[in-house]
C-alpha cells in the first residue's frame, strides 16, 4: 500500500468494517440512504488491524501534537481505541460521554484531568461531526485545551468540514471516503461505472436514493 489512507481503507474492506452497496443502499438511523456502512469497532477484533491503527494514531499525535498531555476518547466507539493510543504514548486517558450520567456523580467526562491540560481527542468515525464536537465542547467547558481531533475514517461531508471549522477544531483522519472509493475500484470491489453514484451520495447525502 502506498499510503496510510489506502492501507487503512484496505483493512476496513478486508474485515468488512466497511461495506459498499451503491445499488442497494443502507438506511441510517437518521433516515438517510447510504451506499456505505462503516463499523470501525470491528477493528478491535483483529490484532493486526488494531495495532496498525494504534501505531498510526500514535505517530500522528507525536508529529502534530507533541505537547499532548491527555488522550480523550469519545464514547462509546472510540473508548477502546483511545485507551490503546494512550497506552502507546504513555499518557493518561479519559473519555467523554454523550450525556452526563443520571446517577452517582453525574459525570460527563470520566477519568482524571486538570483544567488547562492539553488534550487530543480520539474518534472512530466522522459523519457530520455533531456528536464528536459535543465532546470537544464538553472538554473546553471543563477548561481543557483541545489541541485537535484524530479519527480513523471520515465520509468527507462538507457539513462536517464546516462544523469543525466553525468550532475551531482541527480534524485529521487516517483514511477517508475518497481513498476508500479509489481502492474499491482498484481491487474490483465496485465497478468504475458506480463511482459517480458513490460520489453523488457524498455531495448530497440527504437526497440520495
Amino acid at each position: 500500500m502506498n499510503t496510510v489512507a489506502e492501507k487503512v481503507a484496505s483493512y476496513l474492506l478486508d474485515i468488512k468494517a466497511i461495506k459498499l452497496e451503491p445499488t442497494h443502499p443502507f438506511t441510517w438511523a437518521s433516515g438517510w440512504k447510504s451506499p456505505i456502512y462503516c463499523d470501525n469497532r470491528k477493528t478491535l477484533s483483529y490484532p493486526e488491524v488494531r495495532s496498525y491503527i494504534k501505531e498510526q494514531f500514535a505517530a500522528l499525535i507525536r508529529e502534530k501534537y507533541p505537547q499532548a498531555e491527555v488522550i480523550a476518547g469519545v464514547a462509546t466507539g472510540a473508548i477502546a481505541q483511545g485507551v490503546l493510543v494512550a497506552q502507546e504514548l504513555g499518557l493518561p486517558f479519559i473519555y467523554v460521554r454523550s450525556s452526563a450520567k443520571s446517577h452517582g456523580l453525574e459525570n460527563l467526562i470520566e477519568g482524571e484531568y486538570k483544567a488547562g491540560q492539553k488534550v487530543v481527542v480520539i474518534e472512530d468515525l466522522i459523519s457530520t461531526g455533531g456528536s464528536s464536537l459535543q465532546a470537544v465542547e464538553a472538554l473546553r467547558n471543563a477548561e481543557c485545551e483541545v489541541l485537535g481531533m484524530v479519527a480513523i475514517f471520515t465520509y468527507g461531508f462538507q457539513k462536517a468540514e464546516d462544523n469543525f471549522k466553525n468550532a475551531s477544531c482541527e480534524l485529521t483522519t487516517l483514511s477517508n471516503y475518497n481513498a476508500m472509493i479509489d481502492l474499491a475500484v482498484k481491487v474490483g470491489y465496485v465497478q468504475a461505472d458506480q463511482v459517480e453514484k458513490l460520489k453523488e451520495w457524498r455531495l448530497s447525502p440527504e437526497t440520495y436514493k
